[in-house]
């Protein structure tokens, strides 16, 4: 197998350069498009002739970013070819395979453009799409997703799961979505810049993106059934967005304050160690049972047992949670407008 090397630095900045310059001006492009890839060498021309086409057509400046996920394929070779041919098209390899989400968030960190739209690389969305989900910013969202009314998969082992998983995550998490799961979006760039993602956190960009202010829409997109390659995700995934879902709930609500869940964990245990010990004594001293006749006693001390260490866990997760904050100097709070204050 030939393998070929990265794209060198010089490269990088000669790619942004030229998108630059697309724009006919010194700023930013309108748009930045990212895509990760992995193994979709099938996909990948088609794929960027379709973008391309659509984009021209909307009559706005753009950069391409493709994502390469240590594909072991011909996909860099492919994007190698693109990029040589168009400075307006960035291509990130990684070392290896990290995920989607490590994907979108390498897109996000190389995006210049003043909307950041990540899409699938299996042809699966339309590129054609990418202009509604632009009308429907214009109408004042900071976040447009796209929602596969009409999807192209399998029911029992891609539909079923994702309907289930997107209903727990609206009631979670409080925003209303039909689709988390379609990579097809729309974001500002001030609402995602600053956005870490870990695990498979990409499908909750949107939550985030709540979390700061922002505006969030949905609207109906294309759905195409995938004509080359093998899909990349099965039903195990599910199980990993139930977990990411939990983290994600916890950060909502305690990111700050986390001896509230231990502490609150904690006085419960105590209490279920008090109402055994309780109970204990009564079988002693009315009913004749002797300690060593219940588990009682030793529930007693499991019980209290962890209540001390749920409660110590609390506290040495607020002074975790205090040196990430105050270490870089990070606030707790996102100010949206100021009026009369010094920008410094």
């Amino acid at each position: 197998m030939t393998y070929y090397a990265p794209p060198s630095e010089r490269q990088f900045l000669s790619a942004a350069q030229g998108s630059r310059s697309l724009s006919g001006r010194d700023n930013k492009p309108d748009l930045s498009v990212v895509v990760p890839v992995y193994n979709e060498e099938e996909n990948i021309d088609r794929l960027y002739e379709r973008l391309t086409e659509s984009l021209v057509k909307l009559g706005k400046s753009f950069e391409l970013i493709f994502i390469d996920d240590g594909s072991s394929d011909d996909s860099f070779r492919h994007l190698e070819a693109i990029a040589a041919g168009n400075p307006s098209v960035k291509v990130i390899r990684f070392a290896r395979n990290y995920g989607q989400t490590a994907g979108l968030a390498a897109g996000i960190d190389y995006a210049s453009g003043e909307v950041i739209i990540p899409m699938d690389a299996d042809l699966q969305n339309d590129p054609a799409d990418i202009g509604l989900l632009l009308a429907k910013l214009t109408e004042g969202f900071d976040v447009v997703s796209g929602w596969r009314k009409d999807r192209q998969d399998e029911l029992f082992t891609r539909l079923i799961p994702s309907w289930i998983a997107n209903k727990i995550i609206s009631v979670i998490s409080g925003v209303r979505l039909h689709d988390y799961g379609c990579s097809l979006k729309a974001y500002r760039r001030e609402v995602i810049k600053d956005v870490r993602l870990y695990g498979e956190m990409h499908r909750f960009v949107p939550i985030y993106a709540t979390w700061m202010g922002a505006k969030v829409a949905e609207i109906p997109v294309s759905h195409h059934a995938r004509q080359f390659g093998k899909s990349k995700y099965g039903i195990s995934r599910t199980f990993k967005v139930v977990l990411d879902l939990m983290t994600v709930k916890f950060l909502s609500e305690y990111a700050t304050k986390p001896i509230y869940v231990f502490g609150a964990a904690g006085l419960w245990s105590f209490v279920g160690a008090f109402a055994s010990f309780v109970w204990m004594v009564i079988l002693k001293y009315f009913y004749a049972t002797t300690f060593i006749q219940t588990p009682l006693p030793v529930l007693t001390a499991m019980f209290l047992m962890l209540g001390m260490q749920f409660i110590l866990m609390g506290l040495l997760a607020e002074l975790v949670m205090r040196t990430y904050h105050e270490s870089q100097g990070k606030r707790i709070y996102i100010v949206k407008t100021a009026l009369n204050v010094d920008p410094d």
